[in-house]
């Protein structure tokens, strides 16, 4: 039968002191507050890896960036994905990985290497106008848009 353990309070939480080793404060459900000897207390959500069926450890942050009912939230959200046969470990990086592509995939990234490309192809002058109609124009509207979110519509612009 199953262990019950009663849920933290956001008292517990906040007076739970370091002490010489780090220990875990139980929530229940996997959910676990970590407190190590320097005072940093974070989450930490304990679960069956659904492939191997190996313990594995994921966390949910720093209290108190990420509050007690936060970390329940984002408990549940891992239990769905490991009901659903998903690590929710390698389903948080792809999805880190995935932001970090979009961000260094913008417009304006691109617009850059375009202009690098242009100088070796054309004359400075030139290159130079084509960058300031960009600059003017585009840039200003678009320049942190990923590219896999560029429309026409958003693209279209009159040069005066």
């Amino acid at each position: 039968m199953a262990r019950t353990t009663k849920p933290l309070t956001n008292t517990e939480v906040q007076q739970a002191k370091p002490r010489e080793k780090e220990y875990n404060l139980v929530d229940g459900g996997g959910l676990m507050l970590r407190v190590k000897p320097n005072g940093t207390k974070s989450w930490i959500f304990n679960y069956y890896h659904p492939h191997t069926k190996k313990r594995k450890n994921i966390g949910f942050g720093k209290y108190p960036e990420v509050t007690l009912a936060e970390a329940r939230e984002k408990r549940l959200s891992a239990r769905k994905l490991v009901a659903n046969n998903i690590d929710p470990k390698y389903q948080k990086e792809q999805t880190a990985r995935e932001q970090k592509e979009a961000m260094e995939n913008t417009f304006g990234v691109f617009a850059e290497k375009w202009y690098q490309l242009k100088l070796k192809a054309v004359k400075k002058e030139t290159a130079d106008k084509a960058w300031q109609i960009l600059d003017k124009h585009a840039l200003p509207q678009l320049e942190a848009t990923p590219v896999h979110q560029l429309k026409p519509k958003m693209v279209a612009f009159r040069v005066l």
